[in-house]
């Protein structure tokens, strides 16, 4: 494992208002990306692989056209293009306000690289997150629609993404931060927070999927997925925890635990 990088998510739920459409929240993105620029200063040396959810943009256009299970006709075409294009929005705000803030993000939008099959990545070049990486640059990346052989066209979850990353680059920590403040075995009443998940634990009994339209599976989803990096990468350590306050990113990017972790 390397150290010196971080993988890092800003989740939909997080930077947008997953209940209304095509809807932003530029004043907590600033704040959030300032974090991360306050533990870059404060941390030379060290890298950050940045990707964020697409929230409010991504999701509402995809569950339309049900786009994540394939697409064929000429319609779902048109819908793959409009998640596309609704997904782009958002990462193009987090660019802007990246640069407002001085981070040097450079985007690498999944669509334009990767090639899947039945969901799964037959070929996606990373040498130049690679390299922006080893010139002191801050890969973005973000889920987004990609080609596959089989079903024409689907929808990879930035978990998904670092999935895959995470084989090549080896980074030491994945954090995912959002809106609760640790993943709950009682969801939606989230009185029982979950401190501590092995790589093998057992999740249909507890688990709950999201209330609000999310076509990559919700919370179970993304702890399996983070449960499968484990497994395949020993030594990552992931968090999940909130970072909707001020102060909260830059206290989990310097160490502090206050989430569920996975091992």
């Amino acid at each position: 494992m390397r150290s010196d990088l971080i993988f890092l998510k800003l989740g939909g739920s997080l930077i947008t208002d997953k209940a209304q459409a095509e809807t932003a929240l530029p004043e907590l993105i600033f704040s959030l990306l300032s974090d991360i620029k306050s533990y870059l200063d404060n941390n030379p040396g060290q890298k950050i692989l940045l990707g964020h959810g697409s929230g409010s943009f991504g999701h509402h256009a995809a569950a339309k056209y049900n786009t994540r299970n394939g697409v064929n006709t000429s319609a779902e075409w048109h819908g793959f293009r409009e998640v596309w294009e609704s997904a782009r929005k958002l990462n193009q705000i987090v660019l802007e306000i990246g640069r407002q803030v001085n981070l040097e993000l450079i985007s690498f939008p999944p669509s334009a690289s990767l090639l899947a099959r039945k969901g799964q990545v037959v070929f996606w070049n990373t040498e130049s997150i690679e390299h922006a990486l080893e010139r002191g640059l801050i890969p973005l990346v973000y889920g987004d629609v990609v080609f596959d052989e089989v079903l024409g066209g689907t929808i990879f979850s930035t978990e998904e993404l670092f999935a895959h990353l995470s084989t090549n680059l080896k980074p030491s920590r994945i954090l995912l931060a959002g809106r609760e403040e640790a993943v709950f075995a009682d969801y939606p009443f989230n009185q029982q927070p979950i401190t501590h998940i092995s790589r093998s634990a057992a999740l249909e009994s507890y688990l709950q999927p999201s209330q609000n339209k999310d076509v990559t599976g919700g919370m179970r989803s993304k702890v399996a997925q983070m449960q499968a990096i484990c497994l395949a990468n020993p030594g990552i350590t992931v968090e999940i925890f909130r970072a909707n306050h001020a102060g909260e990113l830059f206290e989990a990017l310097s160490g502090s635990h206050s989430g569920t972790i996975i091992t």
